[in-house]
């Protein structure tokens, strides 16, 4: 058991969830030498009490793809707050009614007027509470989620297993006062202001192991240097820890896992989007070698929006008789919002003054179907 990968792939390792792996983690840790790795290079702490086992994972800084993926509507962070909150005078093992929670949520949400018999809201919440139970803030012990759905007055009844506390940081500073994501990020090395290196140290390991690639921009210019000048020393450290290769490169740097490596979220990952993706970079690179597209130096490419826009429609056209029949079916518009959500989700683009931007990462994958990919087959011949 690699316990860095256990730790990072998940939010907490419940003891009521997973007894046996929550004593193979403790155990493990006892060394010292993860927990020391994480501390000292990452600047997280490892929380271990009767519950749980947690690391407090943050990023050097916010981007597109972090948060809670379950949830589509700011209204949903609002309620799960809203269900800490509740819980926070609830012990382990109390139990509670949906229409209890839902009460205090109507009373407690300041921005609108709550009316539990519109539809809109009851999916919210239970989004919300699916969410609770699935990452094992509650337990259902009675009824379902999806009963609220049909009727306001259907009643769930829950159990508090105790580890809601947890979900949150806790901050050494008052947070009203923040107001945008950099406000959090400040805060997280506030106690460490006069220690730049340890500071530039935490923020390039973290960008390493959580984002998709780490880019040589303005405001990066001496995390980047670092990992130039350090690349041999972060290559050992994290390859003694799990199968990865570190490559760096004029403006960009890329953790390459081995195939049977899994850090969280990966790309590519094992769903359609992912493979249209990688089909629509062999494109890009076709018009790159072929010099249809110019790569500048800082290797981002810059295409005008039709452009990005005619090489996603080429994409479907082209290999759309190998996707799903929920892509194939999609009109183009229909198709070409979700390709640009994606990628966007993930930072491989960006949209300024109306081109679309394409991180350097498009150059290091590609995908490609076999040689007779949508031809009939002619037997023996």
């Amino acid at each position: 058991m690699k316990v860095l990968e256990v730790l990072l792939n998940n939010r907490w390792i419940l003891k009521s969830r997973d007894r046996e792996l929550y004593y193979q983690v403790k155990e493990a840790l006892a060394s010292g030498e993860e927990k020391k790795f994480l501390r000292e290079k990452l600047g997280y702490q490892v929380l271990i009490n009767p519950y749980m086992i947690k690391v407090e994972k943050l990023p050097a800084a916010a981007e597109n793809w972090m948060g809670i993926s379950e949830f589509c509507d700011p209204i949903e962070y609002v309620f799960f707050c809203l269900v800490l909150m509740f819980l926070e005078d609830k012990e382990a093992e109390d139990q509670f009614v949906l229409s209890e929670l839902t009460e205090y949520v109507q009373s407690q949400y300041r921005e609108e007027q709550i009316d539990w018999t519109i539809y809109r809201y009851r999916r919210h919440m239970i989004r919300v509470m699916k969410y609770c139970v699935a990452c094992g803030i509650l337990n259902v012990n009675d009824g379902i989620e999806e009963g609220f759905a049909k009727d306001d007055t259907s009643e769930v009844l829950y159990e508090n297993t105790g580890v809601s506390r947890y979900f949150m940081k806790n901050f050494t500073q008052d947070i009203m006062g923040y107001t945008v994501p950099k406000d959090f990020e400040k805060e997280e090395w506030i106690d460490l202001d006069e220690d730049r290196g340890i500071i530039r140290r935490q923020r390039v390991y973290r960008r390493l192991l959580m984002t998709m690639g780490m880019y040589r921009e303005r405001d990066t210019e001496e995390d980047f240097a670092y990992v130039r000048n350090y690349r041999n020393m972060i290559q050992g450290e994290l390859s003694e820890l799990f199968p990865c290769e570190l490559q760096v490169h004029s403006s960009s740097a890329f953790l390459i896992l081995e195939e049977n490596c899994r850090l969280g979220r990966i790309f590519p990952e094992e769903n359609t989007l992912s493979d249209i993706v990688l089909l629509l970079y062999q494109l890009l690179q076709e018009e790159i070698r072929t010099g249809r597209v110019e790569v500048p130096l800082d290797e981002q490419i810059r295409l005008p929006k039709e452009n990005f826009q005619r090489l996603v429609e080429k994409c479907k056209e082209q290999f759309g008789v190998g996707f799903n029949k929920t892509y194939r079916e999609m009109t183009f518009a229909e198709f070409y919002r979700e390709v640009y959500d994606y990628m966007e989700n993930l930072m491989m683009i960006e949209q300024a003054y109306g081109d679309i931007y394409i991180r350097s990462a498009a150059g290091k994958i590609m995908g490609k179907y076999p040689e007779d990919f949508g031809k009939e087959d002619k037997g023996d011949e």
